[in-house]
């Protein structure tokens, strides 16, 4: 579970969810990012590291030891991604609230729309090493 990278935990049974790590890990160009399903054991045992509750469904994003959930991992995901995308980082002065409003909205939504289904992205051999076991 040691690693220098910073961490991204996500619903590994939401197709829209596996979407956004894939679009990530085509342009995580610096290799700065490592991934684990909220419901695998890595995933748990971070969030019981960084007293997170684990009925969370949510992208939890891991810093530096600094946690990061909803629309501020979100954008802070995109900073960190650098060139085009951290230009996103200045929804941040939006408050957080109404960020997450919208944010939790389309979470509410995302099985309607993108259905629920077991992640198969860490089977992927060419990104296979992208994912905390």
């Amino acid at each position: 579970m040691l690693t220098n990278h910073n961490i991204i935990l996500f619903d590994g049974e939401c197709n829209f969810c596996s979407f956004w790590v894939k679009f990530i890990i085509k342009r995580d160009k610096k290799d700065a990012f490592r991934f684990a399903s909220l419901q695998s054991e890595v995933g748990k045992q971070f969030l019981t590291k960084f007293n997170i509750s684990k009925n969370v469904d949510t992208v939890v994003f891991i810093q530096k030891d600094i946690v990061f959930v909803k629309s501020t991992a979100a954008l802070t995901i995109l900073k960190t991604l650098g060139g085009f995308w951290s230009l996103f980082y200045v929804l941040m002065i939006i408050p957080h609230f109404i960020r997450n409003f919208f944010y939790d909205l389309i979470a509410k939504y995302r099985y309607v729309f993108f259905r629920k289904n077991t992640c198969q992205l860490n089977n992927q051999n060419d990104i296979k090493h992208k994912f905390l076991y």
